[in-house]
């Protein structure tokens, strides 16, 4: 289950990202809720400040329930939380705010599964992840 909140009030297409975000989280079988928040570059900045101690705004920042470390924790009914600033996501978009803000949150859910990119090879989990989150959307876009 997808739980999409827009704390901007200004994310273009929103029941779009909604429906494209839900066929990839179905797409991956995940059946945990993964609340999504889009909010602006100063409140990403003080989140990044406070948890990672980086004093700048970034584009995306995962809170999984559970780290990959923890040890025969039970399946729990939230994934986690993902932080998009919708003011760096029109900054860094290529196309579209849309697909950017995709791309963007299927790099969170990749974290929430316990993946992360410490090496060039592991980049490739995440390029894979954001390119089947964007034929999601192109898919939607053709029906």
């Amino acid at each position: 289950m997808l739980e999409l909140l827009d704390e901007t009030h200004r994310c273009p297409s929103i029941s779009l990202l909604r429906k494209a975000l839900t066929r990839y989280i179905k797409a991956l079988g995940i059946k945990q809720t993964i609340t999504i928040i889009i909010c602006d570059d100063a409140t990403i900045h003080q989140r990044n400040l406070e948890h990672r101690g980086e004093d700048y705004a970034t584009d995306v920042l995962s809170y999984p329930m559970v780290e990959p470390s923890d040890q025969d924790m039970p399946l729990v009914s939230h994934l986690g939380d993902i932080f998009i600033s919708l003011d760096t996501a029109q900054k860094q978009a290529k196309d579209d705010v849309l697909s950017e803000l995709l791309t963007l949150a299927a790099h969170g859910i990749t974290h929430l599964r316990g993946y992360d990119h410490p090496t060039e090879e592991m980049w490739t989990i995440f390029h894979e992840a954001q390119n089947q989150a964007l034929e999601c959307l192109r898919n939607l876009k053709k029906s």
